[in-house]
């Protein structure tokens, strides 16, 4: 499953490294969807269920994922603590969490913060992240990071809690 899948780079990209059965790709914005199912090509759109749903309310139910790919989506997110316990809730023990995530560094700098649009409150660092992870009883597997930038990180729901 893929939360903000936007046009679609992503899911393809997964879809073409994985290879699942069934692939679902979300993004609270309809336009993005339909973006995306015009972006991957007919023989990639088969297999992918394309939805608008909401992170901060994913219509499934607990841990009906392997895997979550979530590229650069948490920081768009005021609540990005709910959205990482909904990743938390549907992902299964054992599961992986694949994210890319950028810090505000990157995205409220002088120049980038007229040009992009991003919440102002509730955001978060290294630290931040890494913390409300471990509260939602994931874990750090792999780990590549600009601390002033972003990160790329391999994320495995812990089988219980610790």
């Amino acid at each position: 499953m893929e939360i903000g899948c936007g046009r679609g780079a992503g899911a393809r990209i997964i879809y073409q490294t994985f290879r699942p059965g069934v692939f679902h790709a979300s993004d609270l914005d309809l336009q993005m969807i339909r973006k995306a199912a015009e972006y991957l090509p007919p023989e990639d759109r088969k297999p992918i269920r394309f939805l608008t749903a909401d992170v901060l309310n994913l219509p499934y139910g607990q841990e009906s994922f392997k895997a979550v790919f979530g590229f650069g989506v948490l920081h768009h997110i005021p609540d990005w603590q709910t959205a990482l316990g909904e990743i938390s809730r549907v992902l299964k023990p054992g599961g992986t969490y694949y994210l890319e995530e950028l810090y505000p560094g990157l995205y409220q700098n002088f120049i980038t913060k007229h040009i992009l649009l991003h919440p102002q409150e509730n955001r978060f660092h290294s630290q931040d992240l890494k913390q409300a992870l471990r509260k939602m009883n994931m874990e750090l597997r792999y780990c590549l990071e600009i601390k002033m930038a972003g990160i790329l990180a391999i994320v495995t729901k812990n089988f219980s809690k610790k």
